[in-house]
């Protein structure tokens, strides 16, 4: 995937004012415009437009935008890291699939989720009393946190638009209880912490979708964990008893006799707790140690002559 500059695109500097990049829009529009325009480009050359108006335009996608962008430029191979857009808090302004149907696979990977459902006002209700928008944020934790429930301090980065019409993101810290059992994807909800409501109806609640960072033995699939576990080889080849140290304690983990890298054993109930409790998962690895001493390799040999093995029959 390569990334696009949409300041570049729109021919306007990286600090312009929202005014800026209005006038700029309106000005390729009415020289690309398919139903007006004699440029051989023009359908082609109007969609980049419209994607690069979508994103500036946006106080929240452009900030996002800026982080994720230094250092690139146009036409340069790309790849948003994992999670690059942790921390940041949005309102309701999601693109409905149908609306971003002409987009590029770059917007699509890095704004087709954000934000959350589509926000915006109930018809239903009168314009001078409306509740709150909600909003949303991806929030990294640790597996840890899942087992025992957690008291957190998080620090979010809010984009705002300052009196010049240029994009800035202020930082508020929330206090946040972490919940025992919390799993990858869930969503914590505050309430009253999204944006204000109008005419004295309450405010919006801050969604925060949780993601786990990445862990040095656990991988995360719901409330199940995933794991190697390192074997010597006559643990597996006789069978054995070890003893293994999880957040939740600690536990006795059988390896039946003959068992080889790869094989999965499944140990219940002691994944992410829940009701019911997720699973650990166990991937055997067996570990040969190294021939690197005279009787380690003596051993060797003598394996080799006894054995009437061949691994590849």
């Amino acid at each position: 995937m390569q990334f696009k500059d949409y300041y570049q695109i729109l021919g306007v500097a990286r600090d312009a004012t929202a005014e800026n990049i209005k006038k700029a829009f309106r000005k390729l529009a009415r020289k690309y415009h398919p139903d007006v325009s004699k440029e051989p480009d023009a359908d082609e050359r109007m969609k980049e437009i419209n994607e690069a108006y979508a994103v500036l335009s946006d106080p929240e996608k452009r900030a996002a935008y800026d982080q994720l962008g230094r250092g690139y430029h146009s036409g340069e191979d790309f790849r948003p890291p994992p999670d690059w857009d942790a921390g940041f808090e949005f309102s309701g302004h999601g693109f409905p699939p149908h609306e971003a149907a002409d987009f590029s696979d770059f917007f699509a990977e890095l704004f087709g989720r954000m934000g959350g459902p589509r926000g915006g006002f109930d018809s239903r209700r009168s314009a001078f009393h409306a509740g709150g928008q909600d909003h949303h944020a991806k929030v990294l934790l640790d597996i840890e946190d899942a087992f025992s429930g957690a008291a957190r301090q998080i620090s979010l980065r809010v984009p705002q638009v300052d009196a010049q019409g240029r994009v800035q993101l202020a930082t508020r810290t929330l206090n946040v209880r972490i919940p025992t059992g919390v799993y990858e994807g869930q969503v914590i909800r505050l309430a009253g912490q999204g944006a204000p409501g109008m005419g004295g109806a309450p405010a919006g609640d801050l969604m925060l979708e949780v993601h786990f960072r990445p862990h040095h033995r656990f991988r995360p699939d719901g409330r199940n964990l995933h794991m190697d576990l390192p074997v010597a080889p006559w643990e597996a080849a006789l069978g054995s008893v070890i003893a293994m140290d999880l957040p939740s304690g600690n536990v006795k983990v059988r390896i039946p006799e003959g068992a080889q890298s790869g094989q999965q054993l499944r140990v219940r109930g002691k994944g992410i707790p829940g009701n019911p409790p997720g699973d650990l998962l166990l991937e055997l690895l067996v570990v040969l140690p190294p021939a690197d001493s005279p009787p380690a390799r003596q051993m060797y040999e003598d394996m080799a002559r006894h054995f009437a093995f061949n691994p590849r029959s």
